[in-house]
């Protein structure tokens, strides 16, 4: 029978413990045990590495790993618990989850609940269970990093979503520190590991790649949540990589190098999947739904706008002959002047908005001029979160704030004059337009032009509404 050499049975000892065997009577067994098997094979003439190679296709890559695992679990109670209690919490987690969703969109009561305990069970019961047990089975002090960094990250995640989808506070800080430790501690950890890993050097140029897209599509999804610039940036590129550049390359390597499709293939076409295509739907749904609640209350306040003024010219019409016509008329063109700056600013931010960098458009399809006045079809908007609208214009000391700050303090000064008819009017609301816009920013604080529009639209109706109530009180004079 032929007997291996020394150096044979140190090759199969380091690729034994290359397997993290952490039991040191299993791993002597193991390794006895795969010597035996291959000099069993050469005695039928195979040379060593084939005959190796042959033992380890029979065997498989994980068996030696499955091996220590039913070990540990027959002779470890504590093992045997976490074990079970990993498997049992992570199944009730996620069809807690499972069910939430399902109750979310079908607007059934429970889905809070489950929503809240499914998350609770995956972040508290399952994550510190699976950790326990990775290190159980693995004491590779290389990877501890690895294992803490996924915890925390899995967990800020989890939390994260459960106060967004709760509307609690601090949801966006939570995901954004999740987000902040897998994009600095736990991508690189992972890298790190498959860059140690000696079969895998040929596809370290993929685990790159793979990164970068991870990171560029977490940034991207962090930017989107929070409503900071560049998220579709970030995110088209994550799909560029991730599509383009990932994908194509590992498919080709895999065809290289292995004969049959193995389930990291398959698990990583359908990961890739799962995870860019659904959350690249959810951030559009998630900007969708915050540009539609801005513009649900911008046409709330132009509903407000027409109704008062056309209850002004009603007003107008009924007192078209009384004594008092010519002051309301008077009054009623000062305020439109008033209204004319107003809406010359709202034009300005718009085509700064949809024009070039420095260069504002010229005539922006979005603002229309209709029988009552002004309005914006924010469903045209392509920038509505654009910053630098208020910036230019909102602003105190900026030229448009200015603008509007003399015509009210000439509107101003115009009421003040008609004293003479003892007017019970109350001037608050357009004593300061500094009470509905931007004071002096403090550093780094950015408002949208959406807000900015809004500000204006308050600022507009509040002055409609002082016209009708002067207008009111002038023709019961």
């Amino acid at each position: 029978m032929p007997e291996l050499s020394l150096y044979h049975i140190d090759q199969i000892s380091n690729d034994v413990r290359k397997q993290e065997i952490t039991f040191s009577h299993l791993l002597d067994e193991l390794i006895d045990h795969i010597c035996c098997d291959v000099e069993h094979e050469m005695q039928n003439g195979l040379e060593f590495s084939e005959a190796y190679r042959r033992v380890i296709q029979k065997m498989g890559s994980r068996r030696l790993k499955e091996i220590q695992e039913e070990t540990l679990y027959a002779v470890d109670t504590k093992y045997r618990l976490m074990k079970n209690t990993m498997k049992i919490s992570g199944i009730a987690g996620t069809i807690m989850l499972g069910f939430a969703a399902i109750f979310k969109i079908m607007h059934w009561p429970g889905a809070s609940v489950l929503l809240i305990a499914g998350a609770c069970t995956l972040a508290i019961i399952f994550l510190p269970s699976a950790l326990d047990i990775l290190w159980k089975e693995t004491h590779n002090s290389k990877k501890l990093f690895l294992y803490i960094s996924s915890y925390f990250s899995g967990m800020f995640f989890l939390m994260g979503i459960i106060f967004k989808m709760m509307h609690w506070p601090g949801a966006n800080t939570i995901i954004t520190v999740g987000a902040l430790i897998t994009v600095f501690l736990f991508i690189p950890a992972l890298t790190v590991s498959r860059f140690r890993d000696p079969e895998g050097k040929s596809k370290h140029g993929i685990y790159l790649a793979g990164a970068a897209g991870l990171i560029f599509f977490i940034a991207g999804m962090v930017c989107r949540i929070n409503h900071w610039p560049f998220a579709e940036f970030f995110i088209m590129l994550s799909i560029i990589d991730l599509f383009f550049v990932v994908l194509p390359w590992y498919t080709w390597k895999s065809w290289r190098e292995e004969k049959n499709i193995t389930a990291m293939f398959i698990f990583l076409i359908i990961g890739t999947v799962l995870l860019v295509v659904p959350a690249a739907m959810i951030t559009l749904n998630v900007q969708r739904n915050f540009a539609e609640g801005y513009f649900y209350h911008q046409q709330q306040e132009q509903e407000l706008y027409t109704y008062l003024q056309e209850n002004t010219r009603s007003l107008l019409a009924e007192n078209k002959s009384s004594q008092a016509f010519p002051v309301m008329e008077q009054l009623h063109g000062r305020t439109n002047d008033l209204i004319k700056s107003i809406n010359a600013i709202e034009l300005k931010m718009v085509a700064l908005a949809e024009g070039k960098k420095g260069q504002p458009a010229s005539d922006p399809v979005q603002v229309k001029q209709t029988a009552t006045g002004q309005q914006i079809d924010y469903s045209l908007v392509h920038d509505a979160f654009s910053y630098e609208p208020v910036n230019a214009y909102l602003f105190p000391g900026t030229e448009g704030r200015m603008e509007l700050e003399k015509a009210m303090t000439d509107y101003r000064n115009y009421v003040t004059g008609l004293d003479s008819l003892n007017l019970n009017v109350n001037l608050s609301l357009v004593a300061d337009p500094s009470s509905y816009l931007p004071a002096d920013p403090e550093e780094n604080e950015r408002i949208t032009m959406m807000t900015g529009l809004h500000s204006l639209a308050l600022l507009r109706n509040a002055i409609l509404a002082f016209e009708t109530k002067a207008l009111t009180e002038i023709a019961g004079r």
